[in-house]
């Protein structure tokens, strides 16, 4: 009897009269405007905290002393806060705070996340029974309270706000990871290639991670979503950037202070969360209609 390769009856493998499987996928996302805007968004923001150093605009501590909580004018577009700082410039650097700690919280949730619920839903037995238990007990507390425990544990700064915030949404990729990896585990070719020989370490990166890879990537688009949402959340409690550096949260916190002289100086801050929170979840689900394995 002839040996079947698994790999030529694992799918995401495209048929000949096909065009390839990436081709397609951005052939779904294009057809979608929702998807293409919250990705232009996101992109306009990602450009802005990027290119922050080079903008002309004045640098975030600059007072003009002169022109204190100051209403948007020609030469300070969204106006000026308590202290004569240029509005429009803290905008600009704290997008680099906010989005900085929406990618690296996600990638520290990804990084401790996956491999163990992976190797839950590989494993099963005892080792899924301890990594679930332990899951589910972090699951049991509300994701904000969980980081603001983390974070004021560790204490008040940007880095410790990303690992609190990863450290927070990681059990949700653990439970995905382990689920996606079970279901992927049931197919023949995983079975076929265990009945052939096949090591353990090469099933799972052979067979089962990329075909887990299109969910967590919606879930992490999604994710990063909520954590800027988390980032502003302690920043505006005092435990995520510390002044003076800017950050959108912390911006939000000194402005309610002056909301009845001075309200530019929460709106704009408030705007420029909710536009790439709004980004961030528009794009996750293009991501998530483009890379349905029903369509593909």
């Amino acid at each position: 009897m002839t040996a079947v390769d698994p790999a030529a009856v694992a799918p995401g493998l495209d048929a000949p009269d096909l065009p390839p499987r990436r081709s397609r996928v951005w052939a779904k996302l294009r057809r979608n405007p929702a998807a293409i805007a919250g990705g232009g968004i996101v992109l306009f923001f990602a450009a802005v905290a990027v290119l922050a150093p080079v903008l002309p605009v004045p640098g975030p501590a600059e007072a003009d002393w002169s022109a204190v909580r100051a209403a948007p004018s020609a030469a300070h577009p969204l106006g000026t806060d308590e202290l004569g700082r240029d509005v429009l410039a803290r905008m600009v650097w704290g997008a680099q705070a906010s989005l900085l700690a929406g990618v690296v919280s996600v990638a520290i949730a990804l990084l401790l996340g996956v491999p163990l619920g992976v190797l839950a839903g590989y494993r099963r037995g005892w080792i899924d029974a301890v990594i679930s238990r332990f899951t589910e007990a972090l699951l049991a507390a509300p994701f904000l309270i969980l980081a603001i425990a983390f974070a004021a544990f560790l204490g008040p700064s940007l880095t410790n706000a990303m690992i609190a915030i990863g450290l927070s949404a990681m059990p949700l990729f653990v439970r995905l990871a382990r689920g996606q990896t079970m279901a992927v585990m049931t197919e023949d070719y995983v079975e076929s290639a265990r009945a052939i020989g096949v090591g353990h370490l090469a099933t799972v990166g052979r067979y089962v991670l990329p075909n887990i890879v299109p969910p967590l990537l919606v879930q992490a688009t999604l994710t990063i979503a909520t954590a800027i949402i988390a980032e502003a959340s302690l920043s505006f409690l005092g435990l995520g950037q510390q002044p003076p550096a800017p950050s959108w949260g912390s911006m939000l916190n000194v402005a309610k202070n002056y909301l009845e002289v001075a309200p530019w100086m929460a709106l704009w801050p408030g705007i420029a969360i909710f536009l790439v929170v709004l980004g961030f979840n528009l794009l996750g689900d293009g991501l998530r209609d483009a890379l349905d394995p029903r369509d593909l």
